[in-house]
């Protein structure tokens, strides 16, 4: 063999190694993001005291009142939003909180296989809405953004609307959500779901509570952080193994027995 065709070879196997060496560290990326970036949502919760409270005279939300639950929530003390048929046989409980990025990273990897799941009646989904980040760095956009979820919910739009509000999804600093103005702006990209009747179930914060003792329960628990994610009552979120293809086959097979 010449001494070009051998460096040629070498060069070509060399290539072949960098493109691995890529692909590998992609996919830690990614196993990063979807699995570990859970931790952005819990750290944090004691260092920032003082910002939560020189932010909780900021708070103006009607959060004191009576927890009025949207339109067809249910389980206990009625602080799910239910997504998929009631009949399903298995079900996928879903903490959640609209400003933490890992939930977007979640909802992002995993929408296509949980809207395959609920449409083909093999899983319903339990939303539970928190405002984790809130207490963590100040502001109101997880409640306001929580409450404006629970209007489109009153409107049958819940499951569209909370995918536009990730799809949105401002930095994890900025509480852009805390603006009831841009929550309505986004409803317009959801047919039929910017109405009077929802504008002020926004504006008057009508499940403010509501998602305030949602997030009490999340606290009580004792949740390491959102998103947590629960099938068949089991945390499958902590498996680093998990992909969308697993729960697929996780839901197959608890469908079986």
């Amino acid at each position: 063999m010449s001494e070009k065709n051998r460096e040629g070879k070498r060069t070509a196997r060399e290539r072949l190694a960098d493109e691995r060496e890529k692909q590998k560290a992609a996919d830690k990326r990614r196993r990063a993001l979807i699995v570990g970036a859970s931790v952005v949502c819990v750290l944090g919760l004691a260092a920032v005291i003082g910002v939560v409270a020189a932010n909780s005279g900021k708070d103006k939300s009607k959060a004191s009142g009576p927890a009025v639950a949207p339109s067809g929530a249910q389980g206990k003390d009625s602080l799910a939003i239910p997504v998929g048929k009631d009949g399903a046989r298995s079900t996928l409980t879903i903490w959640e909180d609209f400003r933490c990025p890992a939930c977007m990273a979640f909802e992002t990897a995993y929408r296509p296989t949980l809207h395959e799941l609920t449409d083909s009646g093999q899983m319903r989904i339990e939303y539970h809405l928190v405002r984790l980040i809130d207490g963590n760095l100040g502001g109101t956009g997880s409640l306001r953004a929580g409450n404006a979820a629970a209007c489109a919910q009153d409107a049958g739009k819940f499951r569209d609307y909370h995918d536009v509000l990730y799809a949105n999804q401002p930095k994890e600093t900025d509480d852009a959500f805390g603006d009831n103005a841009k929550l309505i702006a986004l409803a317009a990209k959801v047919k039929g779901l910017d109405t009077a009747a929802f504008r002020s179930c926004v504006n008057d914060g009508k499940h403010d509570s509501w998602v305030n003792k949602s997030n009490d329960a999340f606290k009580a628990g004792g949740f390491g952080g959102t998103p947590t994610v629960l099938l068949n009552g089991k945390n499958i979120y902590q498996d680093q193994t998990m992909t969308p293809a697993k729960l697929k086959q996780l839901v197959q097979q608890a469908n079986k027995g």
